[in-house]
């Protein structure tokens, strides 16, 4: 076996095992959160109803399970998916129309557009993402209504743009302008997740952690929770608040191979939401 010259790895939110992650875990996260009611997540425990990322496999439970999970997913869907916790700002207002009357969404957009001036010539970028651009794979951000996305990140771009800043971060002006998203990568759905990997990390003596924000919607921590029981690995240090400053940041169990750690209150973007506590 090769070994390179790491100590180990951090994870954060990340998607490990899709019998647990994204789908199987929102309808519980969103119960707890108090955003769909009992009724729903009654007939979902009654029923063994559990739906899958990409429907990369078929959904347990009767046919009726179908409709519920429809409901769940219309009352949760102007949620900001990526932090369940945290507001949306509609910055960019109603959506214009094309000559149909047809909302202008997405790239197609004029207020989607900025300007950066680079080396005195103007480039355009898109300013912003939506949470489909930002996860294009997932297929049920594809079926809700455009016109009603809400775009994140729409100053940090326009930020990142300004000549000044720029010049400030010593970006050469060959670059393009910073959009949060491209449109040019291509994904393939791996089946096996990356649970995988947490085994081979272990047997080569890699130090392993992993960090969730406990209010993220689209790789919930129910579900981190349920793969890391799964893995049978003995508890060095049970479940324990750590903090900073003084207050609560969030919860830690150390395993053999894996520290699990949470932070709290905010979600999917833990750093950047919780730049102290995270670092």
């Amino acid at each position: 076996m090769v070994k390179y010259p790491i100590k180990g790895m951090l994870v954060g939110n990340g998607a490990t095992d899709w019998d647990f992650d994204v789908s199987p875990s929102f309808p519980e996260t969103v119960y707890n959160f108090n955003m769909i009611g009992k009724k729903q997540i009654d007939y979902f425990r009654e029923n063994n109803c559990t739906y899958f990322f990409n429907d990369f496999k078929n959904h347990t439970g009767p046919a009726g399970c179908n409709s519920v999970w429809d409901e769940i997913n219309i009352i949760t869907g102007d949620m900001n998916w990526y932090d369940l916790y945290r507001k949306n700002y509609d910055v960019l207002g109603s959506f214009p129309t094309d000559q149909a009357n047809k909302p202008l969404v997405g790239r197609e957009n004029p207020e989607r557009l900025g300007v950066a001036t680079i080396n005195g010539e103007e480039k355009t970028y898109t300013r912003g993402f939506t949470m489909s651009e930002y996860t294009p794979w997932i297929n049920h951000l594809k079926n809700s209504a455009p016109e009603k996305e809400v775009v994140l990140g729409f100053s940090f771009t326009d930020y990142l743009n300004r000549e000044d800043v720029r010049t400030a971060l010593n970006i050469p002006s060959y670059l393009q302008p910073y959009e949060a998203c491209s449109s040019q990568i291509r994904y393939n759905l791996q089946e096996e997740a990356s649970l995988w990997i947490y085994p081979i990390l272990k047997a080569a003596g890699y130090r392993a952690l992993f960090y969730s924000g406990d209010t993220d919607g689209a790789v919930p921590t129910y579900g981190s929770i349920q793969w890391i029981e799964k893995l049978g690995w003995k508890s060095l240090k049970p479940w324990s608040q750590w903090r900073t400053d003084g207050q609560v940041s969030g919860f830690i169990e150390k395993f053999e191979g894996l520290d699990f750690v949470t932070i709290k209150g905010v979600g999917h973007m833990a750093p950047q939401w919780a730049r102290k506590q995270a670092l």
